[in-house]
């Protein structure tokens, strides 16, 4: 029986009183769209008569939440929402239950291939994508103008510094540019790595050995650093995501580099003060031939073990539908659909209307994961490496960052103690 035919049957079962509808718990991140979908959730229990019991968390303890159960076998989820590192290496390890069965509807051939290549394992799809994201420049057009200035199409490093230096007003609380500085390797690890593959420099070499002793990072650290100290908000150490996304749609930042996904939420009016006056560009490179933007899928994966297979592929195809995308749009515009993950959008004139939709595209399409750096590596990922010692490494390693970043420590002993931490991690690993 297909999926789709064992949907229809479920769904009429579970109506007529033939089977109990099962409840599948899912752990997810607090991320806006994450947050919208549950709001919607009574669509899915309303079709299927499943319903869901949510584990909301911070994206740095979803991540270590979701590590533990699947590597321990813990069964506490019966989906998971993960990305583009986890999604190879745990499918490889037979952690996942393989997506090859979808249904005709789903129409897994229109998943971005960018997202679908991130999210396989030796041709196998093993998490879908529920929105894609690269990131970019969000900026402020008025205090732009204010500034005399006029944001480049796809600028460099130093006019972001020029400009956040311009657009900076401590007495009117206006930062020149809020970027993560947050320790853990999905937050500010991987902006600082994204931004540090424009500047030269990469985690390891072709032998594997790390390179934190380059001149290349020493001017990624000191170059942020510097900028941030100068035109970022206060305690920028600790600042993530949506601590970032809080302080622009409040009017308190220039410009703003993250994920592409953001856009939706810094151009809505019913949540930011600014919405009227942001602009879009790439994300910075510095001339050698790289931009500092990364590529990501947040996507929702099944963990092998779990007793409730089907009800949890029902949730996925309903949640990563065309179907989903519509029932967002119709009920709230097309700029607040999920983003990225799904060819069929961008080829949508209502779609191609908003504003920031193009620039996410291109942004999506520039990123390459398999070479990601201005001198080879060893390694797959743009914002990560693909190997399963990376997360440990790189979450104490950004924690080094970010203790400089706060004064703590000078950059240069940041450095030294990331090239120690790296070095003795990879030669315990083998490599």
């Amino acid at each position: 029986m297909t999926l789709r035919a064992l949907l229809g049957a479920s769904v009429s079962l579970t109506l007529a009183g033939g089977v109990m509808a099962e409840t599948i718990t899912i752990a997810t991140v607090n991320n806006g769209d994450m947050i919208r979908m549950q709001g919607y959730t009574e669509d899915f229990t309303a079709k299927t008569g499943h319903t869901v019991e949510w584990v909301t968390l911070e994206e740095n303890v979803l991540r270590e939440r979701v590590t533990t159960d699947i590597t321990t076998k813990g069964g506490q989820f019966d989906i998971m929402t993960i990305g583009m590192y986890e999604t190879p290496i745990w499918g490889k390890n037979g952690w996942l239950v393989p997506l090859n069965d979808l249904s005709a509807d789903y129409d897994v051939a229109d998943i971005l291939p960018a997202m679908s290549g991130g999210l396989s394992y030796d041709g196998t799809l093993y998490a879908a994508p529920f929105y894609g994201e690269s990131s970019m420049v969000m900026y402020r057009t008025d205090l732009m103008a204010k500034a005399g200035l006029e944001m480049p199409a796809a600028p460099t490093w130093e006019f972001i510094r020029e400009a956040a230096a311009k657009m900076t007003d401590r007495a009117a609380d206006i930062n020149g540019i809020c970027l993560r500085g947050k320790a853990g390797w999905g937050e500010g690890g991987a902006f600082i790595t994204a931004m540090s593959n424009s500047f030269g420099a990469r985690w390891f070499d072709e032998e594997w050995k790390p390179t934190f002793d380059s001149e290349a990072w020493a001017n990624t650290l000191n170059f942020f650093k510097g900028m941030m100290d100068e035109s970022g908000p206060a305690g920028y150490a600790t600042n993530g995501f949506n601590e970032n996304l809080s302080l622009f749609q409040q009017g308190k930042c220039g410009m703003w580099i993250d994920a592409t996904v953001a856009a939706s939420f810094v151009t809505n009016p019913k949540d930011s003060a600014v919405a009227d006056s942001v602009g879009f560009a790439l994300a910075p490179d510095n001339g050698l031939g790289k931009r500092s933007n990364w590529l990501w899928a947040w996507a929702l994966a099944i963990p092998a073990g779990t007793q409730k297979e089907a009800a949890a592929k029902q949730f996925i195809e309903w949640a990563t539908s065309k179907g989903y995308i519509e029932m967002v749009a119709a009920k709230e515009g097309w700029a607040n659909v999920p983003p990225g993950a799904r060819s069929s959008l961008y080829a949508n004139p209502e779609y191609q209307k908003v504003p920031f939709a193009q620039m996410t595209l291109d942004s999506i399409l520039s990123a390459n994961p398999n070479a990601p750096t201005v001198d080879p590596v060893p390694y797959v990922g743009v914002q990560f490496a693909a190997i399963p010692e990376f997360a440990g490494i790189a979450t104490d390693v950004s924690q080094e960052f970010s203790n400089a970043y706060a004064g703590q420590q000078t950059v240069e002993e940041a450095l030294a103690k990331a090239q120690a931490i790296a070095t003795e991690a990879m030669e315990a690993a083998g490599y």
